[in-house]
């Protein structure tokens, strides 16, 4: 199983960065395994691009829906038969598929997996082990092997080292990277939930006050400890790991924008303004 997976996602997606790889070195781009990564990450990104939509327009929906659903429960509370049939009578109504955000993610899982691995076998080989290596896994066609070990650093960052390794050289600067790495999961997070409802619009409807607190409490604890978890992993991660993590959450919140538009992060940008005024 582990040697499929190689050779379907794992070796393609080797081949496809140490060309671009060599299209920026040979138009004499600077880090360029930094800029290949970025842009790796970009393609694959687009590749996703239509499963990635379905899945965003199927969860906007679902948001969009679940006002009425906390009425369904709360009007039928007891009856759980009668809950799934108007649940389903919702769902056929606005044209609504909960699986439809499944089958996206199953499919994008293993692309992500696949160029995690890539990754971490790119920023983790050194000297002429690189060579070696990664010529193992390029196809044969002379473009495509490396006749020299590549320039790991970034903008004088190395990308095979974490910032926890770099703390003695580098001191406090070394929090940059994992902080900009929380705020951007952060972002993403809050954008993925839905506005919040203007309370004028729903002030004559009754809602499962208790259920709605609960709910609300467990969205906000989701919202800030996954960006504080990635934050700290990415403490520990190759820089060359965090560069494409935070490629793919920054093109992630450009998809989301312009799908979902602001979604939830209205509320603070919103409080923002009031706060310049």
């Amino acid at each position: 199983m582990g040697e499929l997976f190689n050779v379907i996602l794992v070796a393609p997606i080797v081949n496809i960065l140490v060309a671009v790889y060599q299209v920026l070195s040979f138009l004499h781009i600077p880090y360029a395994l930094g800029f290949s990564i970025i842009l790796l990450t970009v393609l694959i990104r687009l590749i996703l691009y239509p499963f990635t939509a379905v899945q965003l327009k199927a969860s906007k929906k679902m948001q969009e829906l679940n006002p009425h659903l906390s009425k369904i429960k709360d009007k039928h509370k007891g009856d759980s038969t009668r809950i799934q049939q108007e649940t389903m009578r919702l769902y056929k109504e606005h044209g609504v598929n909960p699986a439809a955000g499944c089958l996206p993610m199953l499919i994008q899982l293993p692309i992500i997996w696949a160029l995690y691995t890539v990754l971490q076998r790119v920023v983790e080989f050194k000297g002429n082990a690189v060579v070696s290596e990664i010529n193992k896994l390029t196809y044969q066609t002379s473009f495509l092997k490396l006749s020299q070990p590549w320039d790991t650093s970034f903008f004088g960052l190395p990308l095979g080292q974490s910032p926890a390794q770099l703390i003695t050289a580098l001191g406090t600067l070394v929090f940059i990277l994992p902080l900009l790495t929380g705020i951007f999961q952060l972002i993403q997070s809050k954008m993925m939930f839905s506005k919040p409802v203007d309370q004028q619009d729903v002030k004559n409807e009754k809602t499962p006050k208790k259920q709605d607190d609960f709910a609300s409490a467990m969205q906000t604890q989701s919202l800030y400890i996954f960006p504080v978890m990635i934050g700290f992993f990415s403490f520990s991660f190759p820089i060359g790991i965090s560069l494409y993590w935070n490629t793919f959450t920054i093109f992630g919140i450009l998809q989301q924008y312009q799908i979902q538009g602001l979604g939830g992060l209205s509320e603070w940008t919103e409080k923002i303004k009031k706060f310049g005024k």
